[in-house]
Formats: C-alpha cells, sequence, structure tokens
C-alpha cells in the first residue's frame, strides 16, 4: 500500500513534484488503466488542497461517461463541448475556470464547487476523456495547477492504455 502525503503548505512546483512522485510510485509496475485512474483520482483529492471533487470522464459514443471520482456523486453523462469538461474534450486543451458561475453553460454538480480545471485525456491521438477538478474555493487553479495536472496525466497515460474505457 502506497501512503498519501499531503501537499498543503508547500509552493505549486513542490506540491507537484511531491504529486508526481507518489503517483510515479502508485503506478509503477500496475497497468490496470481502472486502478490507476482510481488511485490517481483519490491521491489528488487527499493530497492537494481545497478540493472537493477529483475524477475522470470517459468519452463513449460521443458524451462523457462518469468514471472513477473522490467526492460527492456526479453527474454521470456529459455532452461533448457542454460544461467545463464537454468544453475541454471539444477543444483538445486544459481550461481553467476560477468561477464556475461565470462560465457559460457550466454544469453544477455539486453546488459547493466554486472553480474548476479540467485537463483532456489524449492517448493515441483520440481524446479519450478529461480530467475533472472541483474546488470550493474561488481562484483555487492557475496556470501552474494545470500544468502540474498535465504532467499527471502525462504519467497516467504512459502507465496504461485508457482507450478500453472510451469504446462505443
Amino acid at each position: 500500500m502506497h501512503e498519501v502525503h499531503s501537499t498543503a503548505g508547500l509552493a505549486k512546483p513542490e506540491a507537484y513534484g511531491e504529486v508526481h512522485r507518489q503517483l510515479a510510485g502508485v503506478f509503477a509496475g500496475e497497468r490496470s488503466a481502472l486502478a490507476n485512474a482510481a488511485n490517481m483520482a483519490a491521491l489528488l483529492f487527499q493530497s492537494l488542497p481545497d478540493l472537493n471533487w477529483a475524477g475522470f470522464y470517459f468519452l463513449q459514443a460521443g458524451e462523457l461517461v462518469l468514471g472513477p471520482f473522490q467526492g460527492k456523486g456526479a453527474c454521470v453523462r456529459i455532452g461533448l463541448g457542454r460544461g467545463v469538461c464537454g468544453a475541454a474534450a471539444a477543444a483538445r486543451r486544459t481550461i481553467i475556470v476560477p468561477d464556475v458561475h461565470a462560465f457559460p453553460g457550466h454544469i453544477a454538480c455539486d453546488a459547493a464547487s466554486r472553480s474548476e480545471v479540467v485537463v483532456p485525456l489524449v492517448q493515441h491521438g483520440e481524446v479519450i476523456g478529461v480530467l475533472d477538478l472541483d474546488s470550493p474555493r474561488p481562484g483555487r487553479f492557475d496556470a501552474e495547477d494545470g500544468a502540474g495536472l498535465e504532467a499527471a496525466v502525462a504519467l497516467l497515460l504512459n502507465s496504461a492504455d485508457l482507450t478500453w474505457f472510451s469504446r462505443p
């Protein structure tokens, strides 16, 4: 079992360095896409401060379908291009939203969420889903979070073939 260490109090570069070290340890020797995605959601939720949701949606038959996550129950299906998750998947780029109430078409799965960051998962040239983190604190996420989470996603995508989540 791998012990998760909080990154509270660390500067963001050090925090994401610690997250990446922990993820590398969790992924070492494990190729199961489901296990690695589940453990990544748990690790991010436990190690990064001020989160109320961390998890994945995977693209299936043109819509994002809920995958492994930590936090309150969530929306099960999100249309491609809808909300922050659907917009990030459609644009194939990370989207950082300081105030979700100001994002046109935001989908509120948890009324406590105030800010959000969504990183697309692109494997073998195809968008297969997104990593979604929510916070009850407005302005919680910035470009450093985006870069740190993109690097975390790269570790996940190198650990296993996640395309099986995206079957029609």
